[in-house]
């Protein structure tokens, strides 16, 4: 289904966004450790961003949608090698969110060795709602395969999405603006294949 760029935009605008909050957590540790660390998480995220300001959308996630989605981080572990790329993919989340300048808040376990056991974020249901905000690879297509030939969607699909964005430049610029912005099109990135904790 071919969808108006204007339209969706107006759409973006007119509606309100379901939200959700997405926690990184250790693969290595039990499920219910794994929730309560979240729970920490939360209570840090809360407090870091919500705690002096009352229109923060900490506050709308909490009274309206309060959904939260446990993903299993891999490992942590703060040492780095020579290019300080960290050895744990936790910290490796944690050093990509910042450098993308998300918000987020993590909770370091003092039983746990002092090791990083979780992180938290809120994003809005452009990141996570692939049917009315797909995939660049998939908006390419509904944009474009009208006008092109009958390979056009398997050429599109094999290509890597670092080439699509060099391909599509205009396209991408598009949908970064239906997802939101740059933050939303890198958090749909980061989140892309992740498994449930």
């Amino acid at each position: 289904m071919k969808k108006n760029n204007n339209i969706m935009e107006e759409l973006n605008e007119e509606k309100e966004l379901e939200l959700r909050m997405y926690f990184f957590v250790p693969y290595n540790i039990s499920p219910i450790q794994q929730g309560i660390q979240a729970g920490h998480a939360l209570g840090r995220y809360a407090l870091r961003y919500g705690r002096h300001d009352p229109q923060h959308i900490i506050w709308d996630f909490l009274e309206k949608f309060e959904t939260w989605i446990i993903l299993n981080g891999g490992t942590t572990n703060d040492e780095r090698d020579f290019e300080m790329i960290p050895a744990g993919s936790l910290n490796l989340i944690a050093d990509q969110l910042q450098d993308n300048d998300i918000e987020f808040a993590f909770m370091i376990e003092p039983d746990l060795n002092h090791a990083l056991s979780a992180l938290s974020f809120i994003c809005d249901e452009r990141v996570f709602n692939k049917v009315d905000y797909p995939n660049f690879v998939d908006f390419i297509i509904e944009t474009l395969s009208e006008n092109e030939g009958v390979d056009f969607n398997i050429k599109v699909r094999l290509k890597s999405n670092e080439e699509l964005i060099t391909d599509y430049p205009n396209t991408y610029k598009t949908w970064v603006r239906n997802m939101g912005g740059i933050k939303n099109a890198f958090l749909r990135e980061l989140l892309n294949g992740k498994k449930l904790a």
